[in-house]
């Protein structure tokens, strides 16, 4: 087989990163149709972009992240729409009518919130304002928004004041998201403070709910939130990564998976 001209793979990977950049992912298969080529073309490539930190590998495909800068809410929302809203739905199930709950932020939680709708009487704590929105016109469903301040970019509430605002409670449920997830399950973020707020939450939950969806597992992300240990309920639409699967089983993590 002929070596392929450095110039035709440099067009081929702008490519992917253009098609990337506008919807926060893409996948071996889509992108093997669109540039005509081979998958296993398609794999070498997002493997060299990966390795100069311009994607993320992700099984079957990438997303567009750096590794120290997540992506904006608006690209988060685009990636795995339609898994979140079946997470959302499973991990909704999960919480009885009568509960309290905290809810923090980011696009994961806020498809939980949607699917809280038709739940009664619930009180709900949250430092999200998309949150907010969403429950907040519910007749059967008291939210109760942390304060401190708020961060234009994704409207969650962060910083000293919200901390001490969550330390208040001690509720039943936390339903929290995260960025990433190694392979030894630690679960990552992109800010700090976010991090820490999402700390204070675990620790004023008496059950631990993860909701997330599989394009988090192996991903990179450089603040520590907590070992895999603290969630009792791990929601994703597919658990894909063995070692991630490992370390919820050595830690008696109850998965639930959506098939999506």
């Amino acid at each position: 087989m002929a070596e392929e001209l450095p110039e035709l793979a440099a067009q081929r990977h702008q490519r992917i990163l253009e098609l990337a950049r506008q919807t926060g992912s893409v996948t071996v298969e889509a992108l093997a149709s669109a540039l005509e080529v081979t998958p296993q073309t398609i794999r070498r490539d997002l493997n060299q972009l990966a390795k100069r930190t311009l994607l993320s590998r992700v099984h079957g495909g990438a997303i567009v992240t750096s590794g120290v800068d997540n992506l904006d809410r608006e690209a988060r929302r685009e990636v795995a729409a339609g898994a979140k809203a079946a997470i959302g739905t499973a991990a909704a199930a999960l919480v009885p009518n009568g509960a309290s709950l905290f809810i923090n932020i980011g696009t994961t939680t806020e498809a939980i919130a949607r699917a809280l709708v038709h739940h009664r009487h619930l009180l709900v704590v949250t430092n999200n304002l998309n949150v907010a929105d969403i429950l907040g016109g519910v007749p059967t469903i008291e939210v109760v928004v942390a304060g401190g301040r708020v961060r234009a970019s994704d409207r969650a509430v962060v910083g000293a004041l919200a901390m001490d605002f969550l330390r208040g409670f001690k509720l039943d449920f936390a339903l929290i998201g995260a960025s990433a997830i190694d392979g030894e399950g630690t679960l990552l973020d992109f800010d700090m403070d976010e991090v820490r707020v999402s700390q204070t939450i675990i620790e004023q939950a008496r059950t631990v709910i993860l909701a997330t969806d599989r394009t988090k597992f192996g991903r990179p992300a450089p603040v520590r939130i907590a070992e895999i240990g603290v969630v009792d309920h791990l929601v994703t639409d597919r658990l894909i990564h063995a070692e991630i699967a490992a370390a919820c089983a050595a830690a008696r993590v109850q998965v639930h998976e959506t098939n999506h």
